[in-house]
């Protein structure tokens, strides 16, 4: 597949993933100090079946997208302390699998019926600093050298 209609299609997912994660971060969170707990518990639900409904797909598309994109980079990947992109892109790329890590961990805790909230509020805060990571580390395998 050509690498510029991958790199489109992981932008526009990791958009979407990293969008919701910014949001139920930095926004859900502080609104829950403001709204009544009823009112926050039937938000959560509404936007939790949302995002259950729509992130396995845009997961799907952001890691598909992602592995070709590595297979790309595959002569770089087979040596990852021979350059600073191939250091940079294998911790981006162990990023992304603990993301998705904590993505199977929240569907499992969900289904056992033991994603409580403070696993919830973890989970996601971790997943947002993993997040961070990766948009630091994309720009700067381009641009940072040694």
């Amino acid at each position: 597949m050509n690498y510029a209609l991958l790199l489109t299609l992981h932008l526009f997912a990791a958009l979407i993933f990293i969008g919701t994660v910014f949001f139920e971060v930095l926004i859900l969170e502080n609104v829950r100090k403001h709204v009544p707990r009823d009112v926050m518990r039937t938000m959560e639900i509404a936007i939790g079946t949302r995002a259950r409904g729509l992130m396995p797909w845009v997961l799907l598309v952001l890691y598909s997208a992602g592995l070709g994109m590595a297979w790309h980079h595959r002569a770089v990947l087979a040596h990852p302390l021979e350059s600073s992109m191939g250091l940079m892109l294998t911790i981006k790329i162990v990023l992304a699998l603990s993301v998705l890590a904590h993505f199977f961990t929240a569907m499992t805790l969900r289904k056992k019926g033991k994603l409580h909230s403070i696993h919830f509020q973890r989970i996601h805060l971790s997943v947002f600093c993993h997040m961070v990571g990766i948009v630091l580390l994309a720009k700067a395998m381009f641009y940072l050298h040694w």
